[in-house]
């Protein structure tokens, strides 16, 4: 398995977590250091990134250890994302989670608005991974204009039902020639650990950890998972046949004749 690297900053943990829905700034500070992230999301509406030290959500992580991609989630169209876009780069944040979801109700990503921004945004300059679909053919159209990585869905965003996209994700891993992130819908540490046995480069995580009772244990979990697929993988397992094959030979009873 490759080592995995995003605009040529290389990442130990495949594992990237979201900073939503903790209970406190306490919790996601455990859960932080239970995870051994390398890399966070926040949305721009929940920090004050003119006072970057005061008591909110960027207090809780060490910058010196993590790198923070500020997201677009609430814009609803390409022009409200390029202007959260500009407003974290102006502050001095260069990576952004691309996410345009106009249906309140299921939050499925925008296509058609998704590829816009994406194109505006790497003119600037900017880091851009793009939350979309599981549609192979948009993850091309996004890694051909410029994006650092694609982050299909595994299912609904906060939904917890794993990888209903699997198929897809495949043939996204298969043909992209820029990390893969497999993003939303994973619930389970063995949702994440089947990620990475696809062949994604990383997932991220929020709800199934932020919601957990015990978030920094459900971090640990996470983390522990993740690394366990990938030792799977590096350790190049056999492929799976249609058959049996005895881990015998089968002229061991030959003996008793």
């Amino acid at each position: 398995m490759k080592d995995l690297v995003i605009a040529g900053k290389k990442f130990n943990s495949r594992f990237f977590l979201g900073t939503g829905k903790f209970a406190s700034k306490q919790q996601l500070a455990a859960a932080l250091a239970a995870s051994g992230t390398e890399l966070v999301t926040t949305a721009l509406t929940r920090v004050d990134l003119a006072v970057p030290e005061q008591d909110d959500i960027l207090g809780a992580i060490d910058r010196s250890k993590i790198e923070i991609m500020l997201n677009t989630s609430g814009a609803r169209n390409a022009e409200e994302a390029v202007r959260i876009a500009k407003l974290g780069k102006a502050a001095g944040y260069q990576w952004i989670k691309l996410e345009i979801h106009p249906d309140a109700h299921y939050l499925l990503p925008d296509p058609v608005e998704t590829l816009k921004a994406a194109e505006e945004m790497v003119k600037m300059g900017l880091v851009v991974l793009p939350y979309i679909n599981a549609d192979p053919v948009i993850a091309r159209r996004l890694e051909d204009c410029g994006t650092a990585a694609v982050m299909p869905l595994g299912a609904p965003i906060g939904s917890n039902q794993g990888l209903r996209t699997q198929a897809m994700l495949e043939i996204i891993i298969e043909q992209s020639n820029i990390p893969v992130v497999v993003d939303a819908g994973i619930g389970l540490p063995s949702h994440a650990a089947a990620a990475i046995e696809l062949g994604a480069d990383a997932v991220l995580i929020n709800t199934a950890v932020a919601a957990a009772d015990d978030p920094a244990l459900m971090a640990e979990a996470f983390r522990l998972a993740i690394r366990s697929a990938e030792l799977g993988v590096k350790a190049g397992p056999p492929a799976a046949i249609s058959g049996a094959s005895a881990t015998s030979p089968q002229n061991t009873f030959d003996i008793f004749r």
